[in-house]
């Protein structure tokens, strides 16, 4: 083809391309530098493969083979792949919290798309935020895309039994405080525990967020569950670019096919898994970026009504592993099939009841019908409000002592997370089973960043004791692979004058699920009388992304997203230098 026929496609890369003078020239001359022929743009599409790899973020470090898979698949459908990397935001390391850097990397990736000549783009992710935040990005952008996780890591193995990320993390860990293991048993556990790439293969928030994904429809039927290592998942990412490819010719957008009921089958799917508190704030984060009026409350009254159907831990027994080879994502929603939006459109070009009718439900001890739920309806996530949330608080009620579900007890107050860690080991520390631990000052901007610190370990006097629950309330988050009575996303924030400021050691503090109530039982005038006495608010830190993020974070109720990111702005490149 030539050079003055190359716009002829109408595709939106050949407004750098198809330019038969000097902006074409640079575009293409340019592609040549990295060996590419005329055929790799001749007018055909340009597929975009986004990469998270890093070795800063040990989850994703497969993600380069499914990355060659992809390239594959674009290349034997007719596409030119050219791959890109993206700010990759690993869980375990990052300080202060991941969850400071998923609008960062939102933001990146929008912009990415936007500037560059890509007619589709494939998303890799895996860890925690790399999967949320890649759908914040393709909803305000708008292009022709496709995700593909990256898939958990096998079982975990520690003397003869099965262990899962995260969760016999905590336990092993409150194990080692008590006394009941050594630092060796401990050790051996570390070496056994994660034994191949992959994220958490726990219900965790990666395994939630790469679920919600296939159910909302942004990712190819059966992606989800199968292990990291599978070589199947390779044979999904082929797939995923050949998709692509077609994507790009239909014009299907992420628009078309992340609706509100396919926020409402990611909210079902997220009930019935048991899957993380986090994704509470992604998916009010996403259906910002949508334009989709979900609130809290929305959210309640859907896992309200929903079973909890799959038995993994940290809510039940299983792995992800387990979950794969009984059918994954499309067999839960055939149990689920009587409730969910079965004519959603999804990434495929079919609607997601057409795209599970060749799967099924291979372990009914995994994956429950709703006739035998591993919990009954209203066991996910609740929402809590009153006068110490009016904004809401969130609880996962199947990780939580069904005793302390209704709740009355004194508050033990602290305004950090490093004050409470310094004295939790106090054995004389004034806390019974009773006591409402408190702790403040762990909000999107408070800490800042809002990290998983909201499952605080017991106090060791109550450890010593054998307790092995506490009612714990905060602004912070917790991991998805955690479990406890943890009360999280409490908003307003303290930082941001939120009732949890006025709270105070002794306090009585109520807490009833059934009833979705949060309250401290102080009355109007002293609460008045604490609020005047309120110190001024920290200043926001004073360079670079910090600053941006704590002046223009919203609140967990909205979540967490930047103010001036709400809302889509579309794929149209901006103006020509040239």
């Amino acid at each position: 083809m030539s050079a003055k026929n190359l716009g002829s496609t109408g595709r939106r890369s050949s407004t750098w391309l198809g330019d038969g003078g000097k902006a074409g020239f640079i575009a293409r001359h340019h592609l040549r530098q990295e060996g590419l022929s005329s055929r790799q743009f001749d007018g055909r599409p340009v597929i975009g493969i986004a990469n998270t790899w890093s070795e800063l973020t040990p989850c994703n470090i497969h993600l380069r083979g499914l990355a060659e898979g992809a390239r594959r698949g674009i290349q034997q459908a007719g596409g030119t792949a050219l791959e890109f990397p993206v700010l990759s935001i690993g869980e375990p390391f990052m300080r202060p919290t991941s969850m400071l850097y998923r609008n960062l990397m939102a933001m990146e990736l929008e912009e990415l798309c936007r500037a560059n000549p890509l007619d589709a783009v494939v998303v890799l992710t895996g860890c925690d935020k790399t999967t949320p935040a890649a759908l914040m990005a393709l909803a305000s952008v708008d292009l022709p895309s496709i995700v593909l996780t990256g898939g958990p890591m096998l079982n975990g193995r520690f003397r003869g039994r099965t262990v899962g990320s995260g969760t016999d993390v905590w336990k092993m860990s409150e194990s080692l405080r008590s006394g009941e293991i050594s630092q060796a048993d401990f050790t051996e556990f570390e070496s056994a525990l994660n034994r191949s790439a992959g994220h958490c293969m726990t219900m965790g928030t990666a395994s939630t967020m790469a679920s919600i994904t296939e159910a909302i429809g942004m990712q190819l039927p059966n992606a989800a569950a199968l292990p990291a290592v599978d070589s199947r998942r390779l044979v999904l990412a082929e797939d995923t670019g050949a998709r692509a490819v077609e994507l790009a010719v239909e014009g299907l957008r992420p628009s078309a096919i992340m609706t509100r009921e396919a926020l409402e089958n990611a909210i079902l799917v997220n009930a019935a898994c048991g899957g993380s508190t986090n994704a509470i704030l992604h998916l009010l984060a996403i259906a910002g970026r949508l334009g989709i009026g979900l609130t809290l409350d929305d959210i309640d009254a859907i896992t309200s009504r929903i079973p909890l159907l799959v038995d993994l831990m940290p809510s039940g027994a299983f792995l992800m592993e387990d979950f794969a080879y009984a059918g994954g994502v499309p067999a839960l929603l055939h149990e689920l099939s009587a409730v969910i939006h079965g004519d959603a459109m999804t990434v495929t070009g079919r609607t997601l009841a057409e795209n599970i009718v060749p799967f099924r439900n291979d372990d009914s001890a995994v994956i429950r019908p709703l006739s035998n739920p591993v919990q009954p309806a209203g066991s996910g996530t609740a929402v809590l409000r009153g006068n110490l949330a009016p904004d809401g608080a969130v609880i996962k009620v199947s990780a939580a002592d069904p005793a302390l579900l209704t709740h009355l007890g004194p508050a033990l107050v602290f305004d950090s997370l490093e004050e409470y860690l310094a004295v939790m080991g106090d054995p004389e520390l004034d806390v019974t089973a009773d006591t409402v631990l408190v702790v403040r000052g762990c909000g999107p901007k408070g800490y800042p960043g809002m990290p998983e610190v909201g499952n605080l370990p017991l106090p060791q006097r109550l450890l010593d004791a054998g307790v092995t629950d506490l009612v714990r309330i905060s602004d912070a988050r917790m991991s998805g692979t955690a479990f406890g009575a943890c009360v999280l996303h409490v908003a307003p924030e303290s930082a941001a004058g939120g009732p949890l400021a006025l709270v105070r050691t002794g306090d009585m503090v109520c807490l009833d699920v059934p009833n979705r109530r949060l309250d401290m039982l102080v009355d109007l005038a002293e609460l008045a009388r604490r609020r005047a006495g309120l110190p001024p608010s920290a200043p926001p830190a004073d360079r670079g992304w910090t600053r941006l993020y704590t002046e223009h974070v919203l609140q967990a109720d909205r979540g967490v997203d930047l103010d001036f990111l709400v809302g889509a702005s579309g794929d149209r490149p901006a103006r020509s230098p040239f």
